[in-house]
């Protein structure tokens, strides 16, 4: 695989699609840290959050007897948006498997985005039987939130635009639910910025990724308690090679 080759194709086929997000800074928290941190903004990306960019990917990656066809992924909020809108926007029927304890705000979303809604128990086990069965039923095809290569490599490139925004850091810090972000950041390191070490950030009551890695191999989240409800997932076995060998560390 050439990184770097690879990653500056899937930036050039996305940005059509979404927004190149701004770097801020704070004075405040520079001087409280004595550092000069800098904030990749994904908050103001299409429909709000960085999954835009992988469903972009993925959805522009299928093949033409797969678009006709449709998508279908199963998400509690931001992803289901994202695929919802990159489906829209390529003219693809999505499906989209949300729990019954997903906000109805992220569900309504979802549904103005044009994709259809099927709501399940709220339960891994029960997102996962619904969307096979949608499989079987419409011959879809299952976009994964953050476990397949197409999503890491898109969620990558908000690392490739940080490092053209700002140069080449000392260390990046990501948030870690599923892994796609941070096995995309640190392929973006890989390929754009090798001096930069990546670190991983979890909460302590949803730590999988962090035992994970240091076991060094993966370690499923169990009961994860934390009011991140994003980061309630667990690595997958494409992202979870990609953070054992890039990602330094990760701290609760």
């Amino acid at each position: 695989m050439n990184t770097k080759n690879e990653l500056t194709e899937v930036a050039k086929k996305i940005a059509p699609f979404i927004h190149k997000t701004p770097v801020l800074s704070s004075s405040a928290i520079n001087k409280m840290l004595g550092l000069s941190v800098h904030f990749k903004c994904e908050n103001f990306q299409k429909m709000g959050a960085f999954k835009m960019r992988g469903a972009a990917n993925a959805v522009l990656s299928l093949s033409k007897s797969e678009k006709s066809k449709g998508v279908v992924t199963h998400s509690s909020g931001n992803f289901a948006q994202a695929v919802a809108l990159a489906s829209k926007m390529n003219r693809i029927k999505a499906t989209i498997v949300m729990p019954s304890s997903a906000p109805s705000i992220k569900k309504e979303a979802v549904i103005g985005y044009g994709a259809r809604v099927i709501e399940c128990a709220p339960t891994l086990q029960a997102r996962e039987e619904t969307a096979e069965r949608v499989i079987l039923e419409t011959g879809a095809t299952m976009l994964h939130p953050s476990n397949q290569i197409e999503v890491i490599m898109g969620n990558a490139t908000a690392g490739m635009e940080l490092f053209d925004q700002i140069g080449e850091p000392d260390a990046i810090f990501t948030p870690v639910g599923g892994g796609g972000l941070l096995a995309g950041t640190a392929l973006a390191k890989q390929g754009f910025a090798g001096g930069v070490r990546v670190f991983g950030g979890e909460p302590s009551g949803a730590d999988d990724a962090h035992q994970s890695l240091k076991a060094g191999f993966i370690i499923p989240v169990e009961n994860p308690k934390t009011i991140a409800d994003g980061l309630r997932t667990s690595l997958g076995d494409v992202n979870f090679p990609i953070i054992k060998e890039l990602v330094e560390d990760i701290f609760l």
